[in-house]
């Protein structure tokens, strides 16, 4: 129930290996890159011990939290008639500051912060907010922003909210798998992931296949998703130079908060469908364009057999 929790033993080994260089841990809540998955309220603990002891910051990418507090009152023994709120409240106790990009749990869609204990570093950051950005009482946001932020934040941990927000994905999800979709199971909370490595067993990572999918998807149905997988994560071996693949080729269907309807979302499950059926008519793709960091945000590619979709 819990997919996103960190794993003790690899931080471990992490400070093993890289010691002083570790300038803080993060903890995202929920987690984005893999599948939009909770982080239990124990496992933040055990983190936040861990970290104390090494004597370095905790910090939380916190632009899910109203959501993972959630999962954590849903799913988590002795938090079933703790609110919300108060869980959210005991998750940001434990750490020493967060991120937070406010077009998420904040329901906005402008803005974000950045929240420290530490007086010091917060202090130079403001220094350097006021030459980039703005003064710190509204860091380069409109008045009409910073009342939304303020708002969103009240709202978002509505239970009432959550409980539709969060059910209304899990319904995309179950009508993408009962008709034989390959998604990541259980749902998170913000999106639907399609395993695009088990829906076009034929394109191989070299080919992209996820990214593959998603041009799919708008070409044949309008819907826009993003792809997590080789073009966003290959690493290249250091000895010889090759791919290294990464574990899942996943596309990330997200649903934007109070915006679409039942009937949107199955519309969305009715195009999964149809590329499924498809199969083999897929093509890969191959890049003709990248930069040296950060490529899958401004990479150009072209299928490699003329047309994504044969006819």
């Amino acid at each position: 129930p819990f997919k996103g929790n960190m794993d003790l033993a690899k931080l471990d080994a992490a400070f093993g290996k890289y010691g002083k260089r570790i300038p803080f841990v993060m903890i995202t809540i929920t987690n984005n890159s893999g599948g939009g998955q909770p982080v239990s309220l124990a496992n933040i603990r055990e983190v936040s011990a861990y970290c104390r002891g090494k004597g370095v910051p905790l910090l939380f990418d916190a632009c899910r939290f109203a959501e993972n507090a959630w999962f954590i009152q849903q799913r988590e023994e002795g938090y079933a008639d703790v609110p919300v709120k108060e869980i959210a409240r005991e998750i940001f106790r434990l750490g020493d500051g967060c991120t937070m990009s406010a077009k998420k749990d904040a329901l906005v869609n402008m803005g974000g912060f950045l929240c420290l204990n530490d007086d010091r570093i917060a202090q130079e950051i403001t220094n350097l907010l006021i030459l980039i950005e703005g003064f710190r009482t509204y860091g380069g946001l409109s008045g009409r922003d910073l009342a939304a932020v303020a708002q969103g934040l009240r709202e978002v941990v509505e239970e009432d909210y959550l409980a539709y927000r969060i059910g209304q994905v899990r319904r995309m999800g179950e009508l993408m798998s009962d008709r034989g979709v390959p998604i990541l199971q259980p749902v998170g909370g913000h999106a639907v992931f399609v395993d695009a490595k088990r829906m076009l067993p034929h394109i191989p990572q070299s080919r992209f296949p996820a990214q593959a999918l998603t041009c799919a998807l708008y070409l044949e149905g309008g819907v826009r998703g993003v792809e997590i997988g080789s073009l966003m994560f290959d690493l290249k071996d250091p000895d010889t130079g090759e791919p290294r693949h990464p574990a899942m080729e996943l596309v990330r269907l997200a649903v934007p908060r109070r915006v679409y309807t039942e009937t949107h979302l199955a519309f969305v499950a009715d195009v999964c469908v149809r590329l499924m059926e498809m199969g083999p008519r897929l093509r890969g793709l191959e890049i003709i364009e990248q930069a040296p960091v950060l490529r899958h945000f401004t990479a150009r590619l072209r299928p490699v057999d003329g047309k994504l979709i044969e006819a």
